[in-house]
C-alpha cells in the first residue's frame, strides 16, 4: 500500500485530526515505513507454528475478575471532552 498525500487526507478526516503542513511529510515516511514492516511480517511462513506459541512456559497469572468503577477517574476523563453527557463522550457520526 501507498501512503500518499490523499491517503493522508482522508486519515485525518477519519480520525478527526489535522497534521500540520510542514509536518505532512514525516507522517507520510513515517506511515510507510510501518506499513513496510507489516508487509515483512506477512512474509514469514508461520505453517508449522502452533496457534498458541509463547516464548514463555510459565501459565498465564490469574485473578479474580471483580467489576470496579472509581467515578473520580471518569470524572477527570470525561472534563475534558469537548462534548459530554450523562458520562458519555458526544463524538460527531462518522459512518460513511
Amino acid at each position: 500500500m501507498q501512503v500518499d498525500d490523499t491517503l493522508l487526507n482522508r486519515l485525518e478526516k477519519l480520525s478527526h485530526l489535522k497534521i500540520a503542513d510542514e509536518k505532512r511529510a514525516e507522517v507520510i515516511g513515517q506511515l510507510s515505513e510501518i506499513l513496510n514492516f507489516v508487509d515483512n511480517l506477512n512474509e514469514l511462513n508461520t505453517d508449522g507454528v502452533d496457534d498458541k506459541f509463547s516464548m514463555s512456559d510459565a501459565a498465564t497469572f490469574m485473578r479474580e475478575d471483580k467489576p470496579a468503577c472509581d467515578t473520580k477517574i471518569n470524572d477527570d476523563i470525561i472534563k475534558h471532552a469537548p462534548q459530554s453527557a450523562d458520562h458519555f463522550f458526544i463524538v460527531p457520526k462518522i459512518i460513511e
